[in-house]
C-alpha cells in the first residue's frame, strides 16, 4: 500500500474506561475506524460521550487499555512516552476551546515556539511566520500580547502554531467554543481553508451542528461506539 492508500488515523479495538467513584465509565469499546488522508471528520456526542478522549488517544496524549492507534502509518501505542511526545511534535497540530497562548510571549513568539520545538532555522521559521500570520489575519500583530487580542483573534493566533510545524494531522477540540457566532464562523472557515490547502487531514470534535456542516464526514459517538451520520459518505 503507498502512502496515499495508507489511512491518515486507524484504530483496532480501541478501548478507554475511566473510574467514576465506585463505577467504571467506559467511554470507547472495540473501536475500529479508518479516516482518509485529506479527510475532514466531525465527531459529534454528547458532553462526556468520549469525544476528547478519542482525541487524546489518536494524539498520542493518552493511552488506551486496550487496542491500537496508528497514524500515518506508525502505532503510536506501541511508542515509548518520549517516542510518542516527539511523534506528536513533528507530526500533529492542536487546536482547543481554550485559545492556550502563553501570555508573557507575542503572537510571533508563540507561533515560533512549536517551530524552535521543531529545529525550524531561524530565518525559515521567521518566513513561516509571516506566512501565516498573513493567512490568518494578523500580520500587523507580530508584537502583540494575547491578552490585547479579541477570542476571535487568539483562536487564529492558535491555528497558526497548530499549523506551523505544517502537520499531516489536525486535531480540534470544540475549536470554536470560546467565540461568539459570528467570530466561530470566520475562524472555522479559516481553519478548514488552511488544513485542505496543505492536504491535511482534520478531526474536529464537535457539539455543533453548524461545525459538522464544514466536513466531509459526521460520525456520532455514544455508548462507546461510532456511528456514521446517514447520508454523508
Amino acid at each position: 500500500m503507498s502512502d496515499s492508500e495508507t489511512p491518515a488515523i486507524r484504530l483496532e479495538r480501541l478501548s478507554k474506561t475511566y473510574r467514576e467513584g465506585e463505577r467504571q465509565h467506559r467511554v470507547l469499546a472495540d473501536v475500529d475506524l479508518e479516516i482518509p488522508r485529506g479527510a475532514t471528520i466531525a465527531i459529534r456526542g454528547r458532553s462526556g460521550s468520549g469525544k476528547s478522549t478519542l482525541l487524546n488517544l489518536v494524539g498520542g496524549i493518552d493511552v488506551p487499555d486496550s487496542g491500537t492507534v496508528i497514524v500515518n502509518g506508525t502505532n503510536i501505542t506501541a511508542l515509548d512516552e518520549r517516542r510518542r511526545t516527539l511523534f506528536r511534535r513533528e507530526h500533529l497540530g492542536f487546536v482547543y476551546q481554550a485559545f492556550n497562548l502563553i501570555p508573557t510571549l507575542s503572537v510571533a513568539d508563540n507561533v515560533r515556539l512549536v517551530l524552535e520545538l521543531n529545529g525550524v532555522p531561524d530565518s525559515a521559521a521567521s518566513e513561516r511566520i509571516d506566512s501565516l500570520l498573513e493567512a490568518v489575519g494578523l500580520g500587523d500583530r507580530h508584537a502583540s500580547l494575547p491578552d490585547v487580542l479579541s477570542g476571535g483573534e487568539q483562536q487564529r493566533v492558535a491555528i497558526a502554531r497548530a499549523l506551523a510545524h505544517r502537520p499531516s494531522v489536525v486535531l480540534a477540540d470544540e475549536p470554536t467554543g470560546n467565540l461568539d457566532d459570528d467570530a466561530a464562523e470566520s475562524v472555522l472557515a479559516l481553519l478548514d481553508r488552511l488544513v485542505r490547502q496543505h492536504g491535511g487531514t482534520m478531526l474536529i470534535a464537535t457539539h455543533s451542528q453548524r461545525v459538522a456542516e464544514f466536513c466531509d464526514t459526521t460520525l456520532f459517538l455514544s455508548g462507546g461506539h461510532i456511528e456514521r451520520a446517514p447520508g454523508k459518505t
